[in-house]
């Protein structure tokens, strides 16, 4: 399944200003470093609006949703050979929000079925803690201010041992609560 990033939220979680207090940083020239710094970091720990592309239903009629937390089914459809799409309604959908990852489901007699072999179907789903940054964990806020400073220090790749560290290791701890894993 494929994952399309639609939109990002209205606000980010952690503002240019907490940013620069955070990184003790008392001049404007690195405004548009920092700021998409910033964005980058969300993009790793918040999710947004997200498009799921998927080649053909699951026999069981069953989709587990990731990027989590899912919020909201906001649009399904199909797509037909010729590039027409059919929308489904969201209403049809039973939505377990509680299941690791969430799980968007229909009865198997009623999954509609598109011609096109591939990327056939298309699920609109919001996924993350809010449109607030009151509404986004602290701890993910604090993993978000510790990326945001491990890549304003660290402008290139950084080397240990033998490896690349994607995360500092205290980002990856204060994200662990909140990860769901998928095979």
């Amino acid at each position: 399944m494929s994952s399309l990033l639609l939109t990002g939220p209205a606000l980010e979680p952690v503002t240019l200003a907490e940013a620069k207090t955070f990184l003790r940083v008392a001049h404007d020239d690195d405004d548009d470093v920092i700021a998409a710094l910033i964005a980058g970091a969300r993009v790793h720990i918040e999710a947004q609006t997200w498009r799921l592309v998927r080649d053909v239903w699951p026999i069981d009629g069953r989709i587990m949703v990731l990027p989590a937390p899912l919020r909201a089914l906001s649009a399904a459809r199909i797509v037909k050979l010729d590039g027409t799409q059919h929308s489904i309604d969201p209403g049809q959908f039973a939505v377990d929000k509680a299941a690791a990852p969430a799980v968007l489901a229909l009865e198997p007699g009623t999954l509609p079925i598109s011609d096109r072999p591939v990327a056939g179907i298309e699920l609109d789903i919001e996924a993350g803690y809010g449109d607030s940054a009151a509404a986004v964990p602290e701890p993910l806020r604090q993993a978000i201010r510790l990326l945001i400073a491990h890549w304003y220090e660290n402008r290139g790749v950084t080397a240990i041992g033998h490896e690349v560290a994607v995360l500092p290791l205290t980002v990856t701890a204060l994200l662990a609560p909140y990860r769901v894993l998928a095979l």
